[in-house]
C-alpha cells in the first residue's frame, strides 16, 4: 500500500535525515525534507519530554506545510545524572554547541563516575495538518565510553557503547547501527504497522478542510 502524497521529515539534522532515507526505504511512503521546501520558522523546542517535542514539530510543520509530517525528538539519558542531558541533549554544553562540544561536558560530567549505564531514546510523531498524532517510541540502552571511538554517526555516538557488539555506534556501519538503535526500533514499530498508518493517514487527509 502507498501514499499518494508525500510526508515531510520536520528536521535539518543531516545525520537524522540520512537515517530515517535508509529506514523508510521501499516503505510506500515519499519521504521529503525541509530542504524540499521554502524556509519556514523555526519551531521552539520546549517541552519537558520527547513526547511532547517530537508531537510539536509535527503538527507545526504539518500546519505550515499543509501535508503530514514526521518528526522525532531523541536523545540521551545517562543515570549518573539522573536523566541528563534528556531533552537538551542537543544543547547541553550551550544553545550553540556542537557535538563535539556536548560530548567534552559529557565526559567532564562523568569524570570518576563508575555506573556509565546509560540509554537512547527516540519518540516518534506523525501528523497530519489537522488533528492528532500518531506516536512510536524506540529504546536502546548503553555504557558511556571513557574516550570517544569510531568516526562514524553523529550526536553522541562516539561516546555510546553498545555491549553486545562492543562497539561504540560510531564504530557501526549504518545498517548495523539502524538495526539496534533507539531511532531504527522506533520506525520498525512505525513500519511494523505501515498499512493501518497509511489508511489512517488517507482518511485523516479526506477529512481536511480544504
Amino acid at each position: 500500500m502507498t501514499l499518494d502524497q508525500p510526508v515531510v521529515l520536520a528536521t535539518k539534522n543531516r545525520g537524522k535525515i540520512s537515517e530515517f532515507q535508509e529506514l523508510f526505504r521501499d516503505s510506500g511512503i515519499e519521504l521529503k525534507t525541509l530542504g524540499d521546501f521554502g524556509p519556514i520558522p523555526p519551531v521552539i523546542e520546549d517541552g519537558d519530554t520527547f513526547e511532547e517535542n517530537a508531537v510539536k514539530k509535527a503538527q507545526f510543520t504539518a500546519r505550515v506545510l499543509g501535508i503530514p509530517a514526521i518528526a522525532d525528538d531523541s536523545g540521551l539519558t545517562v543515570k549518573a545524572l539522573r536523566g541528563a542531558p534528556g531533552v537538551y541533549s542537543s544543547r547541553y554544553a550551550g544553545e550553540n554547541a556542537d557535538d563535539k562540544s556536548n560530548n567534552r561536558k559529557l565526559l567532564g560530567e562523568m569524570e570518576g563516575v563508575k555506573d556509565r549505564t546509560a540509554a537512547f531514546m527516540c519518540v516518534l510523531a506523525l501528523a497530519v495538518p489537522r488533528g492528532p498524532a500518531l506516536i512510536y517510541e524506540g529504546t536502546c540502552e548503553g555504557i558511556i565510553a571513557r574516550r570517544p571511538e569510531g568516526d562514524l554517526g553523529f550526536g553522541y555516538d562516539p561516546l555510546f557503547y553498545y555491549p553486545p557488539l562492543k562497539k561504540t555506534f560510531a564504530q557501526l556501519g549504518s545498517k548495523e547501527k539502524n538495526s539496534i538503535s533507539h531511532r531504527g526500533k522506533a520506525i520498525e514499530e512505525l513500519r511494523g504497522e505501515l498499512d493501518r498508518v497509511i489508511v489512517w493517514l488517507k482518511q485523516r487527509l479526506s477529512e481536511e478542510p480544504f
